[in-house]
């Protein structure tokens, strides 16, 4: 009876090399290598926008952030994003328009409020530059110099705000950001002048 062939197994390379087992070979070469100095370039770069951002250069730092988010790792991306909003919010910020004065004003004492006493007496002066008469931008200036310890500065711009509005001497009887100023004489004349 004649045999039957035997089944010939496929020949695979794991069973033709049982000596060495070479690695693939890839185009890319060593991966990692290029990718971790891509990112120590990226983390440079962000450090040196942030630096821009810190130091109030909102306009250089944006463009910075806006290069990199381009080629940056998914884990910078986000971070990255969120420096870009603030900077475009800190570019903005400079150019927000008001419908009226009184808008103006208020926003000026949201900034005093919050501390950010520069800004908020730059604000107040941009207003007198429109409105010479505007009582109430002097009475936010006498505001902003008593919070500041600046008496004889808070003293002359109350007087001004109560020689244009008498209605501010009264207000300012009740206001207790006058405190650092109430025990001034010249202010108590100020605020009553009958007594």
């Amino acid at each position: 009876m004649p045999t039957k062939p035997a089944a010939s197994t496929p020949v695979t390379s794991a069973s033709k090399s049982h000596g060495t087992h070479k690695a693939p070979r890839t185009l890319a070469g060593n991966a990692q290598h290029a990718t971790d100095a891509a990112r120590k370039s990226t983390l440079a770069l962000y450090e040196q926008a942030l630096k821009l951002m810190q130091s109030g250069k909102y306009e250089k730092a944006h463009e910075a952030f806006t290069k990199m988010l381009e080629s940056a790792p998914q884990d910078l991306a986000d971070r990255i994003r969120m420096y870009i909003a603030a900077c475009v919010a800190q570019l903005h910020k400079g150019t927000t328009s008001f419908q009226t004065h009184e808008e103006h004003y208020d926003y000026a004492i949201s900034l005093l409020n919050q501390g950010n006493y520069e800004d908020a007496r730059h604000h107040l002066q941009a207003i007198l530059l429109n409105e010479k008469s505007a009582d109430y931008a002097f009475y936010g200036l006498a505001l902003l110099a008593s919070m500041t310890g600046e008496t004889d500065t808070c003293i002359d711009h109350l007087t001004q705000a109560i020689r244009l509005n008498n209605q501010n001497r009264l207000q300012a009887r009740l206001d207790s950001d006058f405190e650092r100023v109430a025990d001034d004489p010249r202010f108590t004349e100020l605020l009553y002048p009958e007594a």
